[in-house]
């Protein structure tokens, strides 16, 4: 395991990791930020398999995504590339890899019930679960950033790309919110972070 990847992750996982690691055959990048996704996986034109995940994660987090990550690998490598991407396949490889680090020495005492009930149906996104989102923030680095959630509805905001939304109503899981400029609808994950106006 790198030096580099070493910095990303708890301390106290880099076995468990370099185990994990040793057992697969994919390349693991990390990169700048991407606003859409924490990380991705992908087989390549050559065929080789390819990890990458956002260095600006808190170790918690990059740690919950790399796991995410190689279980989209597994997944893909047992039951070929037909499955769905968040499928019951993936859903248990990601369940089945994720098990041996929900430990005190790991992850702290108040996000381990979180992650217990987050891994007993796990989404395509940490992000959709409001409690375990919440709790993973308090471990990044401090941002002026808002959840959409606490957003009064009504009120106005921005996203990183500078469009302007009002929220609306919260419908059964997402958010809706009308675009200024275009009169447009849009759904929102209640956790997408965005700038006050």
């Amino acid at each position: 395991m790198s030096e580099a990847l070493k910095q990303q992750l708890p301390k106290a996982s880099w076995d468990l990791v370099e185990d994990l690691l040793s057992q697969n055959a994919f390349d693991i990048k990390i990169k700048k930020e991407r606003k859409t996704r924490h990380g991705d996986f992908r087989q390549l034109p050559n065929g080789e398999s390819q990890i990458t995940i956002n260095s600006n994660l808190n170790p918690f987090r990059f740690l919950m995504t790399l796991v995410h990550e190689i279980a989209h690998f597994k997944a893909y490598d047992k039951y070929g590339k037909f499955i769905k991407p968040h499928g019951k396949e993936w859903k248990q490889t990601f369940q089945h890899l994720m098990l041996p680090f929900i430990r005190p020495e790991i992850f702290p005492d108040d996000i381990l019930p979180l992650l217990a009930k987050h891994f007993k149906n796990p989404k395509a996104s940490s992000d959709s679960d409001k409690a375990l989102a919440l709790a993973l923030k308090q471990f990044d680095e401090p941002n002026d950033k808002t959840f959409i959630f606490e957003v009064p509805e009504g009120a106005s905001f921005r996203l990183y790309n500078g469009r302007i939304f009002k929220r609306g109503i919260k419908r059964r899981v997402r958010i809706e919110c009308l675009e200024i400029a275009t009169g447009k609808i849009y759904l929102f994950n209640p956790n997408a972070e965005v700038d006050l106006i």
